[in-house]
Formats: C-alpha cells, structure tokens, sequence
C-alpha cells in the first residue's frame, strides 16, 4: 500500500546526537586535563562509567526508561518539566552531574570536588554549541515534505528535546507534528505513542512507515503497533533474530528508494 505518512526518530536518525556527545566529552575532558595531570581519554571513559552507575542507582530510573532518557542526556539536562517524575529528577540532577564528574576524578587519583563541579557546568555549554546533523538529512526531507505528511517522534524530556531542536532551527519546519515522549506519558516502545501518532495524521497503520536507528525502541515499538519499520544501520550493527524491521538501510538516502516501491 502506497505511504502517505513517514514517522522519524530524532537522535541519531536524524541528528547526530553520538557525535554532539562525544564532541562535549572530549571538548569537557581536554578542559579538565588542562587544569589537572588527568588523560583526557582515561577521564571520559571514567565519567560515563560513575555516570552510568549513578544514574541507575536513583529511584527515578525507571520513569527515565520509560521516557527514554538516557544517563549521558541526564549530564546535561535540567528535566524542569512538569509532572511529579520529573520534578525529582530536577531536585537531584545537579547533584548527578556533579557527583559523575568528582566520581570520575576520583578513580583517576584526583581529588577535587571544585573542578568537579566546574566540569559540571562545563559540560552542558559544549553540548549546546555541538550540534550535527547528518549531510543527508535535509537534502531527504526536502524531498518528501510535499509529498507526505512527516511526524517527529522522539524519547525524552520535552525541555531538552525541544533544546535539540532549538539549536538545529532547521529541523523543525518540516514536521506537521511533534511528539516528545516526556509530554505524551510513555515512551517507545510502547505501543500507545505509536497509536497517538497516528490519531494525529489521520491515516492507517498500513499508510505508515517508522525510520528510526534503535532497535529496542523504534523498531520494536513500530512492529507492536502493526507499522511497517525502516531500520537506519549507519554502523553495521549486529542484527537482532528477536526484532526484525520491516527494512534496512544504511543512509537515509536509501527511504527515497523504499517509498517509490
């Protein structure tokens, strides 16, 4: 059945949010190196690993699972949404952040909480000033914005999403609607925000396509809603026997060829 409507994934679809977040890493941790005896890299590796570690061990983990907010987001969010959830995670965030980064200090022999914290304030700025999008991702959504009704479906906190998109103005335009999952109650992939989406476009499961590069959300959440699903593998990921997406491409490119079928 021909496609009237394409749902997009944001991070790492069509921003490229691992590279903006190792940028602000490595950007983070030469800062650091510069004003300690610490390897930039060592660091790095230190600070994801007390961040992971930390974020799991707070009472709010599993709203961010449900959500889809990830630890390395949670360095450089201020989560001041509304809703009970994420009031909690307004009061500790600061803390997490600094804690991750004296942590990660730490385990590298270097005691000092007032670097920590600097780091901590350090990391949030390089993150907003390293935004990337993929070469292609404009040149595909200029072909179908005329011609399909587009719809921006992302996991997160709608403040820092909405971030995302402010400091890449040039996304937004192309969507009829938004949905952040921090807005919405639950995230992918649970099959309710897939329903929502397509309450919105007013068309049929089988008029849809889902192009997202997460497996465990994207593609899962589209077969649980009966949506056929464009599985993005820009790195060869190894394929999953459990999650089969309906296709697979490498570039964002390879969507045009799909909905001309």
């Amino acid at each position: 059945m021909k496609k009237k409507a394409v749902f997009f994934d944001l991070d790492d679809t069509l921003l490229w949010d691992k590279k903006s977040v190792e940028t602000a890493f490595q950007k983070t941790c030469d800062y650091a190196a510069a004003k300690a005896s610490v390897n930039s890299k060592e660091l790095e590796k230190s600070v994801r690993d007390s961040a992971s570690q930390l974020y799991d061990s707070y009472e709010t983990r599993p709203f961010t699972q449900m959500i889809g907010i990830n630890p390395f987001e949670g360095l450089w969010g201020t989560f001041d949404d509304p809703g009970e959830d994420f009031q909690k995670m307004k009061l500790l965030i600061a803390d997490y952040q600094q804690h991750a980064w004296t942590q990660g200090l730490q385990k590298l022999g270097v005691e000092d909480e007032t670097l920590g914290k600097e780091l901590a304030s350090y990391f949030p700025r390089m993150r907003k000033e390293s935004p990337f999008v993929y070469e292609e991702t404009f040149e595909v959504l200029d072909k179908l914005k005329n011609n399909y009704t587009l719809l921006l479906m992302t996991n997160g906190s709608p403040i820092l999403q909405n971030t995302k998109l402010e400091i890449t103005p040039e996304i937004s335009p192309y969507f009829d609607h938004i949905i952040i999952s921090g807005a919405f109650g639950k995230g992918k992939p649970d099959p309710s925000i897939f329903e929502h989406a397509l309450e919105l476009v007013s068309v049929s499961k089988e008029e849809v396509l889902m192009v997202g590069d997460n497996l465990m959300t994207d593609i899962l959440g589209a077969s649980r809603a009966g949506i056929q699903s464009v599985w993005i593998n820009r790195e060869a990921k190894p394929v999953s026997e459990e999650i089969q997406p309906t296709y697979t491409i490498k570039s964002l490119h390879d969507l045009l060829n799909i909905l001309e079928q």
